[in-house]
């Protein structure tokens, strides 16, 4: 069981490393070379909300300085805009500008054909059951931090 674990950590970590490196190839396809994967993954989390910054960071995405220089640098290079809000003037808010939507839109088609390309995958993986059990071990990792359970 421990063995299991250990390497479920490590592969949870490389598969990350790993789709960073797709969403490079994916930037690189398209001619995007002013942002980062690590940028485009945080556009395509924001999606086409309006959100808080301090819920982005509540979601558990992004930590503090990390998420804040990678805003600062998305709302210079025209993918973010980012307000006071309305309601509360001491909540920043952010949401995708035209040509954030425009990247988002076109990294949706290359999500399309990498699924395509897990489905067509001999043996295809099970990314129900697959999701599911990353969903439980979110679960009850997030429950061991807020709780100590």
């Amino acid at each position: 069981m421990v063995e299991d674990y250990h390497e479920m950590t490590r592969l949870i970590e490389r598969l990350h490393r790993r789709f960073l490196d797709v969403l490079r190839a994916e930037l690189a396809i398209i001619e995007v070379t002013d942002i980062n994967a690590v940028q485009a993954l945080l556009l395509a989390n924001i999606g086409k909300e309006e959100i808080n910054v301090r819920e982005l960071m509540s979601r558990g995405y992004y930590q503090g300085s990390n998420a804040s220089y990678n805003l600062k640098k998305l709302v210079e290079m025209g993918y973010l805009i980012q307000e006071k809000s309305e309601r509360d003037r001491r909540a920043t808010m952010i949401r995708l500008s035209e040509k954030g939507l425009e990247l988002i839109e076109k990294l949706a088609v290359f999500e399309e054909k990498q699924a395509e390309r897990l489905a067509n995958s001999n043996p295809s993986p099970d990314l129900e059951s697959t999701r599911k059990a990353l969903r439980q071990i979110e679960r009850v990792w997030t429950e061991y931090i807020q709780y100590g359970l």
